[in-house]
């Protein structure tokens, strides 16, 4: 009985094991054959699972030991199911007939069953089956010894048939948790209090780049950025405290590559005490990076929005202060020289053309379109210059070298100092210590292949902006021109300033270059094709010589602004009829009026400039047109849809330049 207590110990990992020990080890030790019969989960016996017969016995025997609790009296059967061993000997024709199949009823006496035991299978009290041998031996009894040894048999197998069945329970759970964890979208990672790997399923170790054999035995700390490191420790300490978390963090893979996850952290116990944590790890890089595209879209709405709102001041403003400034102007020319009078008239006027540098400042600001004209490099450099230098800070040194003798630029002078605020911004930030910006300006001639651009060549103004600050390395340097790329760590860094900075010089036809080393610095050379060499424009001469005549009819809806350009225009010889509305000057026109030049604001209330040209063209196609503005003509093609050959007088404006353009628009020698 030893040796069956330690084979069934050994056979209990499986159902199967159990049965075929004990019917092996019962057949053996007490009858010719025998079998188990277990009940299924819904209380009905299920097939005689095990079989077995010391000799060559009758073929009945696995048919009658299977059916046999088929065939017994209910009373019979009820006392097996209660724990009573069942005993039949010396069975007579009647009782064999009773239990045997009909099949065999006929058998001669030799070959049928002559005695049965049934003991039952009871685990606490649980009813979980029987233990069936047979003998073939004619008139064949089962001792109380043989009885007590089928019952002591039928324990042992009750007890290993629970174990298995335990066993079984859990592997299936195990299975099932094993399916689940490796089957999953996510990652699970489980480290010990001090954060070294426990376990990974194969969808971490996926994510980290390495094999779960591999990740196992390895710190999380390794695969933190630095802002991870440095809360690792009271992360780890709230598992220890029995708290769980749920936060964002970027993990570094082997290969060096980042990626964002949520960490949905707990405690892992065991035995009441906490070991350690288990982290259910998803990848949100995607999700990560369509917000900030979304942060970084509604950055763009805002300053697009600021950007119509600095160029619809801009507008208002330049409208005041061609009043003031030209009312000046005219208070200057009236007035006694030297005088007092004089002194303060020509005092607004400086004031006003302050005025207007801000206001130009504002437009590059709110433009949407590049205004491509000829542009000092000297004087943008000069303008910048207080700019850049309240942009970089007292702890920066700003250095400003330009060779004699610059060549001029083909560029819209708004960007370009867009693109030097850009690049003081990005220097300042990379010297948070202090540092020294220098800007150098100088020409060159490039030969075919000396850029990147194979083709391209000629005469080039070189800016160079160079810093002291932290520099790039290879990785960061290949990245520097994307959109929305930047290493900053300030939240709201958009990293659109090189991308902007890039996109500034190849609209001008430019080209870009970016030198940087890591603990050097970095240079950004900027390539701006050279304007070709042009006649000297003429000299014009003095205002007092600008006189002409026609008839100017001026349309301007501020009507403060239109009586000045009366004003400065009537002493000029001009016959000058005032509008204070589109409507007013088409009404003008149809009561026979026939002026030669049209002098009319573009953007008015119930009609553009343009619209108003068109409509009075079309009665008289001849007619000479002159546009105002407070705004640019990049800024106003999308609203006013200016002609590229359209003329433009910005306002503010004064008397000479007025006059100027009233001269040219009518085609008067100057």
């Amino acid at each position: 009985m030893t040796d069956l207590t330690f084979a069934l110990m050994a056979a209990c990992t499986r159902v199967e094991s159990v049965l075929d020990v004990a019917t092996e080890a019962a057949t053996r030790l007490v009858g010719d054959g025998g079998g188990i019969r277990l009940v299924r989960d819904d209380g009905r016996f299920g097939p005689m699972t095990v079989q077995h017969r010391t000799h060559d016995g009758p073929e009945m025997l696995g048919e009658f030991l299977g059916g046999f609790s088929d065939r017994v009296d209910q009373s019979h059967l009820n006392r097996l199911r209660a724990g009573v061993t069942i005993v039949f000997s010396s069975m007579a024709q009647q009782e064999f007939q009773q239990l045997a199949p009909p099949q065999h009823w006929t058998n001669p006496a030799g070959a049928r069953i002559s005695a049965v035991l049934a003991c039952p299978l009871m685990a606490d009290g649980v009813f979980l089956g029987y233990l069936a041998l047979a003998r073939t031996t004619p008139d064949a009894t089962y001792a109380d010894a043989d009885v007590e040894t089928a019952r002591r048999i039928a324990e042992h197998t009750a007890v290993a048939l629970t174990a298995a069945r335990s066993v079984a329970r859990l592997r299936a759970s195990e299975d099932r948790y094993r399916n689940i964890v490796e089957t999953t979208l996510d990652g699970v990672w489980q480290f010990d209090r001090d954060g070294v790997t426990t376990f990974a399923n194969t969808q971490m170790a996926r994510m980290l780049g390495l094999e779960r054999e591999d990740l196992l035995g390895l710190s999380v700390r390794g695969f933190l950025d630095n802002n991870g490191q440095q809360r690792l420790a009271r992360r780890l300490e709230e598992r220890q405290k029995g708290r769980s978390e749920v936060y964002e963090c970027r993990l570094i893979r082997a290969d060096g590559t980042a990626l964002w996850v949520q960490m949905s952290a707990a405690p892992l116990s065991q035995d009441g005490e906490t070991v350690g944590s288990l982290a259910l790890v998803t990848d949100i890089t995607e999700r990560i990076a369509a917000r900030d595209m979304q942060r970084q879209l509604d950055q763009l709405r805002r300053v697009d929005s600021l950007g119509q709102l600095a160029g619809g001041i801009a507008h208002d403003f330049n409208n005041l202060l061609t009043v003031i400034a030209g009312s000046a102007e005219v208070l200057a020319s009236d007035a006694e020289p030297d005088s007092d009078v004089e002194a303060m008239s020509q005092s607004i006027m400086r004031a006003a053309a302050s005025g207007a540098a801000l206001t130009h400042q504002l437009l590059a600001f709110g433009r949407r379109s590049p205004n491509a004209h000829t542009v000092s490099v000297p004087e943008l450099l000069d303008g910048a210059r207080d700019l850049l230098t309240r942009a970089l800070g007292e702890h920066i040194d700003l250095r400003v070298k330009i060779d004699d003798d610059l060549w001029a630029v083909q560029a819209d002078r708004g960007e370009l100092e867009q693109a030097l605020a850009n690049l003081a911004g990005n220097a300042r930030d990379a010297m948070g210590k202090g540092g020294r910006l220098t800007i150098e300006a100088h020409n060159t001639e490039i030969d075919p292949g000396g850029l990147e651009d194979a083709q391209a060549s000629g005469r080039f103004v070189v800016l160079a902006v160079s810093d002291t600050g932290s520099g790039m390395d290879e990785e960061t340097r290949s990245h520097a021109f994307e959109p929305f790329f930047t290493t900053k760590k300030a939240r709201g860094a958009a990293g659109l300033g090189l991308a902007t900075v890039y996109g500034i010089v190849h609209n001008s036809g430019g080209h870009i270059r970016l030198v940087s080393d890591p603990g050097i610095g970095t240079t950004v050379k900027i390539f701006l094709p050279a304007k070709e060499a042009t006649e000297e424009p003429p000299v014009l001469p003095p205002v007092e010589n600008l006189r002409g005549q026609g008839h100017v009819l001026v349309v301007e809806d501020q009507p403060e602004l239109a009586q000045l350009v009366r004003y400065l225009l009537q002493p000029a010889g001009y016959t000058v009829t005032v509008a204070t509305d589109p409507a007013a000057a088409v009404s003008h026109l149809h009561a026979g009026a026939r002026p030669d030049l049209l002098l009319t604001d573009v953007v008015m209330p119930g009609m553009t400039g343009s619209e108003l040209a068109k409509e009075m063209r079309a009665l008289y196609p001849d007619l000479r047109v002159l546009f105002m503005s407070g705004y640019t003509a990049g800024v106003l093609n999308p609203r006013g849809h200016l002609d590229e050959d359209s003329t433009l007088i910005q306002k503010p404006f004064n008397r000479e330049s007025l006059l100027t353009a009233v001269a040219k628009a009518l085609g008067a020698r100057r």
